[in-house]
């Protein structure tokens, strides 16, 4: 069954290659077109398109059809086209001609776009939650490691001291700035484009804001072509927040691969936590982290991969919109069971005790032995050629004793400070003012 549908068929070829694999997208949006079609109809009411039993009769099935969606009792028929044209066959099998008249002042244009937008707003929040209890522990194991030093790295040459602290820290900060991202990505998506129609409006006198309100959204896309052009663009902004997330697991999980190689040797896990060979009975091979990487590595290409697809297209609804739901739907699954694989190990981590008191790592302290020798009186310039004609003499000197005390450094990670940031940017979510809204919709 097709809405659009008047005497003619299209070609059964034409019509398998342009749904796609659409119907599959559709049920990531089934609440949502149903929420979608509560706050429509509300409205519809509320300027005289729907009397208020024809009201109380839509919304008593569509609260039905959300339950069944909750439950995972709904399914899309196979003869229907979309998760929008099930709806209403739902609605008008049970109502009759009072179900055919919940499309009035909308289009399936800003029908999809408020479902993509209520879909996307739910995941980030999501997304959000799963993040937190990974950077909580990542600064706890941050604090019980800040006294274990480990090499630090340039162009992946010894350079100076670090600590399994600011190691772990620092992927616990780097989650704040990836927060902050998220956070835009949110307020772009909490704008309403329902009422936008085709693109270009309706006759009807609607009340957007009243739809807005109702879904909880903090405003409007008030232009109703723009609303239709920030098709693509929501996504892609919404694919940036994924990839700086999966561009943080990426790296740490790197690290961890690094660290656990026997020429590091710098952290463990429980063998239950690495994977074996079928000929080499000694191997722990850290194949979740090397999936992490690969997951996130891919959710990076994301951005770029619906930069292409929307290039060049002219403002107004294009079919080519249709495909960036098949791998940004997915993403939020990949992503979140990325960052609980990560935590997963994170909280079996063993860390090794006393890797610097190897005479290999001894250069890492020449900085040390310069600034010493700074604090002495002598000229830093001075200092740095005398250390460095010691270091090819043969004749350096060091100890491994390290004082540093600055903001953010191994004797003062700051970690309080930083869980104050993630606090601060995880409460500038309007989260409670959405639950409440979508609540009261459903009640």
């Amino acid at each position: 069954m097709k809405l659009w549908q008047k005497d003619k068929t299209s070609l059964k070829e034409v019509e398998v290659f342009t749904v796609g694999k659409d119907r599959e997208m559709d049920m990531y949006l089934a609440a949502f077109d149903v929420l979608g079609s509560l706050a429509h109809i509300e409205m519809l009411e509320s300027v005289g398109l729907l009397d208020k039993e024809e009201l109380a009769q839509l919304q008593k099935e569509l609260k039905a059809i959300y339950k069944q969606v909750q439950q995972g009792d709904f399914t899309l028929r196979d003869n229907v086209e979309d998760i929008h044209s099930q709806v209403e066959l739902l609605l008008t099998q049970k109502l009759g001609d009072t179900g055919k008249k919940i499309h009035s002042a909308r289009s399936r244009n800003d029908q999809v776009l408020v479902d993509v937008k209520l879909f996307l707003r739910n995941e980030l929040e999501e997304l959000v939650k799963v993040i937190q209890p990974f950077f909580e522990l990542l600064q706890t194991q941050s604090e019980k490691y800040k006294s274990h030093l480990l090499p630090g790295y340039t162009h992946f040459q010894l350079a100076m001291p670090s600590s399994f602290g600011l190691w772990l820290g620092a992927y616990a900060e780097s989650l704040v700035d990836d927060v902050i991202t998220i956070r835009s990505a949110y307020d772009v998506v909490n704008k309403n484009p329902l009422g936008s129609a085709a693109g270009y409006g309706s006759s009807f006198p609607i009340n957007r804001a009243l739809t807005t309100k109702l879904l909880g959204f903090a405003d409007l896309n008030y232009n109703v072509v723009y609303a239709q052009m920030g098709r693509g663009k929501a996504e892609r902004i919404v694919a940036q927040s994924l990839a700086n997330v999966a561009d943080t697991l990426a790296k740490f999980s790197m690290d961890a691969c690094l660290y656990l190689n026997q020429n590091f040797g710098f952290i463990s896990f429980p063998a239950e936590l690495t994977t074996g060979s079928s000929i080499m009975p000694h191997k722990k091979n850290p194949d979740v982290f090397e999936l992490i990487r690969s997951y996130c590595n891919r959710i990076k290409a994301l951005p770029n991969e619906i930069t292409m697809m929307t290039t060049n297209l002219p403002s107004g609804y294009h079919r080519d919109l249709q495909l960036l739901k098949e791998h940004l739907f997915p993403a939020f699954k990949t992503l979140k069971g990325c960052i609980e694989m990560a935590s997963l190990l994170l909280s079996n981590i063993k860390v090794k005790e006393n890797i610097l008191a190897d005479e290999k790592y001894r250069y890492l302290f020449s900085v040390e032995e310069v600034n010493k020798l700074v604090n002495t009186g002598m000229a830093f310039r001075d200092a740095y050629k005398k250390v460095g004609l010691d270091i090819e003499a043969g004749n350096f000197t060091y100890t491994t004793s390290i004082h540093h005390t600055h903001e953010g450094s191994i004797g003062n990670l700051c970690t309080t400070a930083i869980r104050e940031q993630m606090d601060k940017t995880i409460g500038a979510f309007p989260f409670s003012e959405v639950k409440a809204a979508l609540d009261k919709l459903l009640a």
